[in-house]
């Protein structure tokens, strides 16, 4: 037992009777410990704990018991998430191997359902805002380390994720970084000019150096589309370009030959055989996704189907793109209900910016939908090689767009009580009987 184990659960358990009462904690407190896994990084019982059952469950009871809840189907990606939910399942059941694919499906319907009921709970901006601070944090923290870490080795060793997660390999974790950085930069907007300001810049640098530093190629490339999409995207194109500019000419000369030489491979991509493995595993997904409406189930990786459809060999390999995964595991009806989840997703983003142009009470909500897209296109291109499908991050962005959407709706600026973020969350009692509704809590 470490004084880190005691910490961490100690903050779980706090934060878990907070949600009885005011089940929207309960969110922050499962998105905390599923984004960033501080239990992980432990050393002794918090490690294996289930901590994360334990909010789930705090969230789930004070959902049934509070007044403040919301049908979740709050916008047509919700609704496209549901379907695919259902489809998911189906997919399971009539898979390969349901027995053996069952932790996996088990995982994602606990994501798939606390996505649910964050958009049931969270309503008002301090509860967008919040869950922004805890999602993109939570990461953005990791992978701060991890960018000193490439800078203080010169790039001599790869970054990887919190062990036992979604993102513990180092293509993932780099993919979800990449994806991290728009929304730091959304968040540092929210922000006074000001030393906060240049601390979140050199945060999204180091987030940059990071994926980088993960020797991951598909986050390269995912890389250049999230800097060429931020750059159109930013009002001060100049400032953006210039350190962009400034950041390759440091960053670049500065890794190993081992790092060029993995790059190198993008384009030699014939003569690699991890590259050729996985466009092997490209085709299988297409062969099974075609003998089967449903797909493989929660995965397709199993030997019978790369000896029956294998082309360059019969080795089971991961599929290392979001889209082919899908593909293999739920087939292409499957596939298509995903890519309505963030084609809607991205539209809604996109009335966001066009709905609060004329708004400065909503001027953040615009600023959120721009981000939210310039993540989407990080997401959609690096995913395309590399495997990501499940994991929070780009559902929580989504949860954010779809109650940032109903909030300008209502032009909830209109009734929302103006206090700070402390009194909101009843931290500081004797205000909060004064000057915040009861309803709110």
């Amino acid at each position: 037992m470490s004084i880190r184990d005691i910490v961490i659960v100690g903050i779980v358990l706090v934060l878990a009777a907070m949600a009885i009462r005011r089940p929207w904690i309960g969110v922050m407190n499962w998105t905390w410990l599923s984004i960033m896994n501080p239990h992980r990084y432990a050393w002794g019982f918090a490690y294996s704990a289930p901590v994360a059952a334990i909010a789930a469950a705090s969230t789930l009871i004070g959902l049934l018991f509070t007044k403040e809840k919301r049908s979740p189907f709050q916008g047509a990606p919700i609704v496209w998430l549901f379907i695919f939910t259902i489809w998911v399942n189906l997919s399971w059941l009539l898979g390969y191997d349901p027995t053996g694919d069952y932790e996996q499906w088990a995982k994602v319907m606990k994501i798939y359902l606390m996505t649910f009921v964050a958009v049931a709970l969270l309503y008002t901006k301090h509860h967008i805002m919040a869950f922004a601070w805890v999602t993109i944090a939570s990461l953005a923290a990791l992978a701060a380390k991890g960018g000193l870490f490439t800078l203080l080795t010169a790039g001599n060793h790869r970054v990887w994720g919190p062990e036992g997660s979604f993102i513990s390999d180092n293509n993932t974790f780099a993919l979800a970084v990449i994806v991290c950085i728009p929304m730091l930069h959304f968040l540092q907007l929210q922000l006074e000019e000001g030393w906060k300001r240049h601390l979140m810049s050199l945060a999204m640098l180091l987030c940059a150096v990071s994926a980088i530093g993960s020797y991951s190629r598909g986050a390269l490339l995912a890389l250049a589309a999230m800097g060429a999409m931020f750059w159109w995207r930013s009002s001060h194109k100049a400032l953006i370009g210039a350190a962009i500019l400034v950041g390759i000419i440091v960053m670049l000369p500065m890794m190993p030959d081992e790092w060029w030489a993995r790059m190198d491979t993008i384009q030699d991509y014939e003569q690699d055989e991890s590259a050729m493995g996985r466009i092997n595993a490209w085709l299988v997904a297409i062969e099974v996704a075609k003998d089967n409406l449903f797909g493989g189930g929660m995965s397709y990786q199993h030997p019978i189907y790369f000896t029956m459809y294998g082309t360059h060999e019969t080795i089971v390999r991961a599929a290392h793109s979001i889209y082919f995964q899908i593909l293999g595991n739920h087939g292409f009806l499957g596939l298509f209900l995903y890519l309505m989840i963030w084609a809607t997703t991205y539209g809604a983003a996109g009335r966001l910016r066009s709905r609060t142009r004329a708004t400065d009470e909503a001027k953040w909500a615009g600023e959120l939908g721009a981000m939210v897209q310039v993540s989407l296109v990080a997401f959609a291109v690096g995913g395309a090689f590399l495997s990501l499908p499940y994991f929070d991050l780009p559902y929580n962005l989504m949860v954010m767009v779809v109650i940032a959407n109903k909030w300008v709706e209502r032009r909830a600026w209109e009734a929302e009580p103006k206090v700070s973020f402390i009194e909101y969350a009843g931290l500081r009692k004797k205000q909060r009987a004064n000057t915040i509704p009861e309803e709110n809590g």
